[in-house]
């Protein structure tokens, strides 16, 4: 059994964990429009969860300044307002206490099957289908990353839905990417890790 005392402090308590592992997992998204996307339909989530917050008429403004707040200002999101930093906002990052127990699938990683898990329990809406196909893609490209020589679509589907415990379903409509394409973003992706690291070390000397 997994107490209170044992999970990661919540900044804001009122949304609950289930969002934060849906920013967690919108941290994982290399492609910035699609993890948009995602942060976009988390603050819809949000709203659903929260409805208090509705009262206020800035509301909209108020759950992206929560968003960023929790997602301790590291997502990098087309945000539709200036982003508005807490003045007493973390400067040091806490320590975070890992989870024991066993990963059923280590490609994917704890993080990500955490978010399948959550999404599993959302009620059945536009949000939760997003955010299941989200999930497809993201499998995909890291199963590319473990094994680029191969990936078989039909085994990713197989996996969400017994991650899943039988709960999330891709349509037959759906499309994964080519693999081309997942590899070539992961590509892209750690060049640009790379020049901000080298960009980085400049500033410091």
């Amino acid at each position: 059994m997994e107490y209170n005392t044992q999970r990661e402090h919540l900044d804001i308590t009122d949304y609950g964990r289930l969002i934060y592992k849906m920013i967690n997992y919108a941290k994982t998204i290399d492609d910035r429009e699609e993890r948009s996307r995602v942060a976009a339909t988390i603050v819809n989530a949000m709203a659903i969860v929260n409805p208090k917050v509705r009262d206020r008429s800035d509301f909209r403004r108020t759950l992206w300044d929560h968003l960023m707040l929790m997602a301790n200002y590291e997502l990098d999101v087309d945000c539709p307002y200036p982003i508005h930093r807490e003045p007493n906002g973390r400067a040091v990052p806490r320590h975070i206490f890992y989870r024991e127990g066993n990963i059923t699938y280590r490609h994917y990683g704890r993080a990500l099957e955490d978010m399948i898990h959550a999404v599993a329990e959302m009620p059945e809406s536009e949000e939760r289908t997003h955010l299941t196909e989200q999930i497809a893609h993201t499998m995909k490209r890291q199963y590319l990353q473990w094994n680029r020589d191969s990936v078989d679509d039909g085994l990713i589907r197989e996996q969400l839905t017994e991650l899943s415990g039988g709960k999330l379903v891709l349509p037959d409509s759906f499309q994964f990417r080519d693999s081309k394409i997942y590899i070539d973003a992961m590509a892209a992706a750690a060049a640009k890790r790379e020049s901000n690291n080298k960009k980085k070390k400049k500033k410091k000397k």
